[in-house]
């Protein structure tokens, strides 16, 4: 049997037309027709009147948009913990710290509660508030955004959308990635679309975006020469790339139907598992990719109270039925290791309760992709039933 990947990418046959456009035209290097293009289709579909930034990953978005709100040596940035590495990195990469916030347990995203313990005590400790403030749409599902903009906005902070994972997620009707100061979005090869590799910044006007592509394009002034007065970041995307985009644009509403679809497979066979529980979004007016549908185990190892400073692995039940669906080529994966886990950032200040950790003691990510056949998931959830049942 054919291996069956997490999030595999799926052309629409339309790719090759843009490509060979670029080919034709000689446009092979970054900028060009089909990057303006692209930029079109993705302000389209974000809406809000937002412009967007096509670059070379999502980490380049963070960093960029952590550059335009000017964060730099000795300031904090309030990074979600339970997410991937690419959401706080940059703000290392411009002298900064990482504060980390914990998650609670409906969506998995940043706890409002504990972001408002954050944003006190550090203004308590230091004296100024972080600059900047990056909740991540975890797997897709919204966060409660509302609440986070409201604290936001309270303690005037500028907040950063990590929607890399939530393509095309919608929050009471909007388009993730548009409620704060910018939005992110991912283009990887295991993304909703591909171009494969790259990403874009959302921004709120066309000034702004002006500013990201003057950084994104090694700051190069406005002269016949090369003068830079600040530091730039080679960071465009390619011409041919952003072609790619263009033709996974055409299907990306397929792509959403296909995961939500398989997401509702998942959920209806461990609806009634005592120790399968399958990961939704808790809220009618959230509407998720479902970019990876997960799951947690919920037994007596895998619910153990986590104590502060314990080094934390994916629980035995977790590691069994890795092992049983790699047996029969089926691709799987732990939750994110939460970031104030991580050795590189053991000194960052943290303010977590557990939740987030539990999670990745626990959960695993399942086959979601536009390639994930009916038979595929009907398969993963027979290993797993039956892993459980062990």
């Amino acid at each position: 049997m054919d291996k069956v990947y997490l999030c595999l990418a799926h052309m629409s046959g339309n790719e090759m037309k843009y490509i060979k456009e670029a080919f034709d035209t000689n446009w092979v290097v970054p900028l060009g027709p089909n990057v303006n293009a692209f930029e079109e289709e993705l302000e389209r579909f974000a809406g809000q009147g937002k412009k967007v930034v096509a670059l070379a990953s999502g980490t380049a978005a963070v960093h960029l948009a952590m550059t335009c709100l000017g964060v730099g040596k000795g300031d904090e940035v309030i990074c979600q913990s339970f997410t991937f590495a690419a959401s706080c990195n940059p703000a290392v990469y411009l002298g900064a710290t990482p504060v980390f916030v914990g998650s609670e347990s409906k969506t998995w995203n940043m706890d409002p509660n504990k972001l408002e313990d954050a944003i006190k005590d550090r203004i308590q400790k230091t004296g100024k508030k972080p600059k900047a403030i990056v909740p991540v749409y975890m797997y897709g599902i919204p966060a409660y955004i509302d609440d986070i903009m409201e604290l936001a906005n309270r303690y005037e902070i500028p907040v950063i959308e990590d929607s890399a994972e939530a393509f095309g997620s919608l929050y009471k009707g909007r388009m993730t990635g548009t409620f704060g100061r910018f939005g992110i979005m991912s283009f990887n090869g295991n993304k909703m679309i591909t171009t494969s590799g790259g990403g874009a910044l959302i921004c709120p006007d066309e000034e702004t975006k002006r500013k990201v592509m003057f950084y994104a394009t090694q700051a190069r002034e406005n002269k016949p020469y090369y003068l830079h007065e600040e530091i730039g970041y080679n960071y465009r995307m390619s011409n041919v790339c952003a072609g790619i985009g263009r033709g996974q644009m055409t299907i990306i509403q397929d792509h959403l139907r296909h995961h939500r679809r398989i997401a509702k497979m998942y959920a209806e066979a461990f609806a009634d598992n005592e120790i399968i529980r399958y990961h939704a979004q808790p809220e009618e007016y959230m509407d998720s990719n479902y970019w990876l549908s997960t799951i947690t185990f919920e037994t007596p190892e895998s619910n153990t109270p986590y104590s502060a400073g314990e080094e934390i692995e994916p629980c035995g039940i977790v590691n069994e039925a890795m092992a049983a669906l790699s047996d029969q080529g089926i691709e799987s994966r732990p939750l994110w290791r939460p970031m104030h886990t991580q050795p590189v950032y053991r000194d960052a200040p943290a303010y977590v309760d557990g939740t987030c950790e539990r999670f990745f003691k626990k959960g695993l990510c399942l086959p979601s992709g536009p390639c994930v056949t009916d038979s595929d998931v009907e398969r993963v959830i027979t290993i797993l039933k039956d892993c459980v049942k062990k």
